[in-house]
């Protein structure tokens, strides 16, 4: 992966493709923050962050089946 800054990249437009090619991602950034992303066509999107990692840790570790919950409100309610 490169880092561009805006004015980098409006210099080195006309061979960016050569610069996807050698270093696969581009970044360009304004004032040191990220705004845009270039990849080559065709090329796996790179991994997310996993935001259900969080959630998983937060629920508990025994699991109850859907039929046994159903059943239990079921009988508290008569």
């Amino acid at each position: 992966m490169r880092s561009l800054s805006i004015r980098e990249a409006r210099g080195v437009l006309p061979r960016l493709d050569e610069l996807v090619a050698e270093h696969g991602e581009i970044v360009i950034t304004r004032r040191g923050k990220p705004i845009l992303r270039v990849l080559a066509v065709g090329s796996p999107p790179p991994p997310g962050p996993d935001r259900n990692a969080a959630l998983r840790a937060s629920l508990p570790t025994q699991r109850t089946s859907s039929t046994d919950v159903v059943r239990a409100d079921r009988e508290e309610r008569g």
